[in-house]
């Protein structure tokens, strides 16, 4: 039986050392800026990469469930979104974009993070 590798489509989702730090003190807003390139969609705050989805299946799937959880649209390609949320929040946007698609209890996850993000930005979008 051959042994399927998704080792390197899982990994490319990228959350920085920074990021943790970032949500380590609790703040209700942190301004952010979400974009996407040909590389794919990234999360940032003062110009430091807090997450980095590639164009791959499971980038765009926690991409877009990011984007869900701030209460903003996707960017479309060369495009920038301006994004205002709580630290809270972040913690959610976060645990979305480490999560493993291909596992079925991600979905439980999923829906739970998604829930929790709203009651947190209050229903209201996350952008400027």
């Amino acid at each position: 039986m051959e042994k399927r590798d998704t080792f390197a489509e899982k990994s490319l989702v990228n959350i920085s050392d920074y990021a943790h730090d970032l949500i380590a003190v609790p703040r209700a807003h942190v301004r952010m800026v979400f974009s996407q390139d040909s590389t794919g969609v990234s999360l940032t705050h003062e110009e430091h990469d807090l997450v980095r989805c590639p164009l791959t299946r499971s980038g765009m799937a926690a991409a877009g469930f990011m984007s869900q959880a701030m209460g903003v649209d996707l960017p479309a390609l060369g495009e920038s979104v301006p994004v205002r949320i709580s630290t809270g929040v972040l913690f959610r946007v976060i645990a979305i974009a480490g999560l493993d698609y291909e596992i079925v209890e991600s979905g439980i996850l999923l829906h739970r993070f998604l829930e929790e993000a709203e009651l947190q930005r209050g229903g209201a979008g996350g952008s400027e």
